[in-house]
């Protein structure tokens, strides 16, 4: 099977359902009896594949593992509670007192939260970048760094870096390029191809089919040889290539304990299956409506990799099969201008989170990117006229036409 879509919706689980389900099914339960004490303790071990208690592994859950790690050509992963849990459990895995992420000064608002406000006072630094910048990247991969960390396109920024020329500082450097794929699933490219060594992403927003579920994942690309991680060195030499997937399993996730439940499993599962068609579909609407807004004497400026415009447009068709997301973000004269247009809206919704069948605004300055103050938002590429429009796959003139009635109110 080469069609990623056919991959997606013919992948079978590793033993065939005893009626012949055509559907991977729900094991919505907590414990899994085994037959001896001997079997249960080479479980416990890792020294045999057995499912214990569904907060380390599931089977409905180990299903939709196997499907993201076939859609992006991963070595394994490791599916989570959100897309924050799995930054979470892999910033923990990789890093800790004394050393230090480099990551992108344009990251989501609750990322940043995370390095800033909760990592930060348990010793762990965080060196802020802009990823277009390759000589302050090169200059912060000095000794301590314990990885190299954005977005694959900036939310709500939408900044596009060169990831084959990031890859090249982080291999020098003898850190893992890690790169949050959630806006751009793995359709029409494979990160692998550009140099990134493990993924990290909410599953919660294309993969769970419209805002269905809650959930993430962590993907290693095996790529990275963990003997270079000072943090999973031991796990290495253990475990060899599987380190960093066996310190989630049997150590960091497992403590955490931010397992994915088996129903939120089932529906991503079944989310991958359209996954393709509502990629390209958000797309090709993002483009007509960044196309429309860029037309507007109202609008001061769009951000969207599809328009010739944009700075990285280039880089992002390269990178990305000719797909640029399903979000962009666009400017106003201020707050109160973006408030009045957001009021005005009839079909589109005020509402938080990204990749919905639903098309979906939102303000960033005073929503997920509100903690912080305004000369930090503005360093963040954040400032208070800025609107992120997050496009759904309904009929595009449709939402250009409930753009254009706003618009006339400003």
């Amino acid at each position: 099977m080469s069609g990623f879509s056919t991959l997606m919706i013919h992948g079978r689980p590793n033993l065939p359902d005893a009626h012949g389900a055509l559907r991977m099914p729900i094991y919505d339960n907590v414990a899994f009896e085994f037959g001896s004490s001997r079997d249960i303790q080479l479980a416990f071990e890792g020294r045999k594949p057995a499912h214990s208690y569904t907060r380390i592994s599931n089977p409905t859950v180990e299903f939709l593992e196997q499907r993201l790690a076939a859609a992006s050509g991963a070595m394994g992963c490791v599916a989570t509670a959100s897309g924050m849990a799995a930054i979470s459990a892999l910033v923990l895995a990789l890093g800790g007192a004394g050393s230090r992420v480099v990551a992108s000064r344009y990251l989501f608002g609750n990322t940043a939260s995370l390095l800033e406000g909760t990592l930060k006072p348990w010793g762990l630094e965080t060196a802020w970048v802009d990823m277009g910048d390759l000589a302050a990247v090169e200059a912060a991969l000095k000794p301590g760094a314990c990885m190299l960390f954005l977005e694959s396109i900036s939310n709500p920024q939408q900044q596009v870096a060169d990831l084959k020329a990031l890859s090249g500082l982080a291999q020098a450097a003898g850190v893992p390029l890690v790169v949050d794929t959630t806006v751009t699933p793995p359709v029409g490219y494979k990160p692998k191809d550009l140099g990134v060594d493990v993924e990290v992403l909410s599953t919660t927003k294309f993969i769970s089919g419209g805002a269905t579920s809650m959930g993430g994942a962590i993907l290693d690309l095996g790529s990275f040889d963990w003997k270079q991680s000072p943090k999973l060195a031991p796990w290495a030499a253990q475990a060899g290539p599987l380190a960093l997937l066996a310190a989630l399993r049997r150590e960091v996730h497992r403590n955490l304990g931010g397992c994915l439940s088996p129903h939120n499993a089932s529906l991503q599962a079944l989310g991958l299956e359209t996954l393709e068609l509502r990629v390209r579909a958000a797309a090709a609407n993002a483009l007509a409506v960044a196309r429309f807004l860029e037309g507007q004497p109202k609008v001061l400026g769009v951000n969207y990799p599809g328009l010739e415009s944009h700075p990285q447009h280039g880089l992002a068709r390269a990178q990305f099969g000719g797909l640029f997301g399903g979000i962009l973000s666009f400017s106003l004269a201020d707050r109160p201008a973006c408030y009045r247009l957001m009021d005005q809206l009839a079909l589109i919704r005020r509402a938080t989170n990204i990749n919905d069948n639903k098309t979906l605004i939102i303000h960033p300055a005073s929503t997920i990117f509100s903690e912080f103050p305004p000369l930090a938002r503005q360093q963040q590429g954040v400032p208070e006229g800025l609107l992120r429009l997050s496009l759904g796959i309904e009929n595009a003139p449709d939402l250009v036409d409930d753009l254009a009635q706003a618009l006339e109110v400003l």
